[in-house]
């Protein structure tokens, strides 16, 4: 199966040079959310649907947005209901919203849960007799276009609230099914956001827990495309991948300790995207595929599955991640002089557990059940092969021993 494996992420590799990569185009300053109105309107668009959470409607975050629009003559609607891991009730009620209103683009406005509803939204609006299920996996949405409505979704504007996810940059889009406790991830070209609004003023009120998970997802993203096997595809992959390493090891700790702080704010948002636009060519590994499950089968929050998972994970994979992983200690400034390749590799780790100590994140979930274990892993293991380029390839049972690890003493 090894083989196959390989062979697969081989030609899988070589076609990623061939997808209608379109970059998005990035808005970014203090106040920049303010210039997205004018920017519709130029696109002759006069009728949008807002798709957002109920926490960032009480913080009222949306209220400059929402003035903007009517000051340019733009009508909006809002679907403002999507929950923690989106599922595909959220995805089916916004398109609801969407559809009845004649809508003719999308702005997602908040985290990676909302970005992730909206585009599967725009999805179902271009091919509104494909299912959320049908589009599961891979080129799902782009595949049938001859048969199906336009190539394209509508245009997308994102807009984060939180430096992690990086969805404002990539071609995934992570839905739950609750009726299964699956969490699972749709991936094409067409879902990449045509804009990306870096606003740093809509994070400074994020509180620090957040703020902190976020932002080991965002190092998560880098890390794990960095050390994959599609890397020598594009150099500018593993070019962001660093640059989003040495801004996030260079700012997040200042953004966790100072929310105000502008600065660090707009490099996390930065960082958070060059790490998105890194894992869209280079992909992502098993850290993500644990962690989705973990978040399908308990609920935990997408960025806190990412922060406590990946040290285990890299720890796994050993001496086949030593390079690239010293490569990044480099970097980040971790390496010392006279240090061997495996040394540095260990200290990057270390660095990792460090920093997430520092920024009290937890080293081991209290929820994880030992009959979950198995289902965990197995569909872990669905989700990441033959697919993710990782650096070495788990078995169930492997994968099995990383999971055990992650339960906390005396838990369930």
């Amino acid at each position: 199966m090894k083989a196959y494996y390989r062979t697969y992420q081989f030609f899988m590799g070589l076609s990623l040079n061939f997808l209608p990569w379109i970059e998005p185009e990035i808005i970014e300053g203090a106040g920049s959310v303010k210039k997205l109105p004018l920017i519709i309107k130029r696109k002759g668009i006069s009728n949008v649907l807002i798709v957002t959470d109920p926490g960032l409607m009480s913080l009222h975050l949306l209220d400059p947005l929402f003035e903007a629009l009517g000051s340019s003559g733009i009508k909006y609607s809002l679907y403002d209901q999507v929950q923690p891991n989106p599922t595909v009730e959220n995805i089916e009620a916004a398109f609801t919203v969407y559809r009845e209103n004649k809508c003719q683009a999308i702005i997602a406005f908040g985290g990676g849960s909302p970005m992730d509803c909206a585009k599967i939204t725009g999805a179902r609006a271009a091919r509104p007799n494909r299912s959320v299920i049908q589009m599961k996996g891979l080129f799902k949405v782009i595949m049938p276009a001859l048969k199906m409505g336009h190539l394209f979704p509508p245009t997308l504007f994102a807009v984060p609230t939180t430096a992690g996810t990086g969805s404002e940059t990539t071609v995934a889009a992570v839905v739950s099914n609750p009726d299964t406790h699956e969490k699972f991830p749709i991936n094409d070209p067409v879902l990449r956001p045509r804009y990306a609004v870096l606003d740093p003023t809509l994070t400074v009120g994020l509180p620090p827990h957040i703020t902190a998970t976020t932002g080991i997802d965002a190092l998560t993203h880098a890390v794990e495309s960095y050390i994959g096997k599609f890397n020598y595809n594009n150099a500018d992959t593993r070019i962001k991948a660093v640059m989003a390493v040495e801004m996030i090891f260079n700012n997040i700790e200042k953004a966790y300790k100072n929310g105000k702080d502008l600065e660090a704010r707009g490099q996390m948002l930065l960082a958070s995207y060059y790490a998105g636009y890194s894992f869209t060519r280079g992909c992502v590994g098993y850290v993500h595929g644990i962690g989705h499950k973990l978040g399908g089968m308990y609920g935990v929050p997408h960025g806190l599955a990412m922060s406590v998972v990946m040290p285990y994970v890299l720890d796994w994979y050993g001496e086949t991640a030593h390079k690239p992983l010293a490569e990044l200690a480099e970097v980040a400034g971790i390496a010392r002089f006279g240090m061997r390749q495996s040394e540095k590799a260990r200290a990057f780790i270390e660095a990792v557990k460090a920093l997430n100590s520092r920024l009290d994140i937890p080293t081991k979930f209290d929820c994880i059940k030992d009959e979950d274990i198995p289902t965990i892993a197995e569909y872990a293991l669905l989700e990441c092969n033959p697919m993710y380029p990782v650096p070495k390839i788990m078995s169930k049972e492997d994968c099995m021993a990383v999971i055990k690890c992650l339960k906390a003493q005396g838990g369930v």
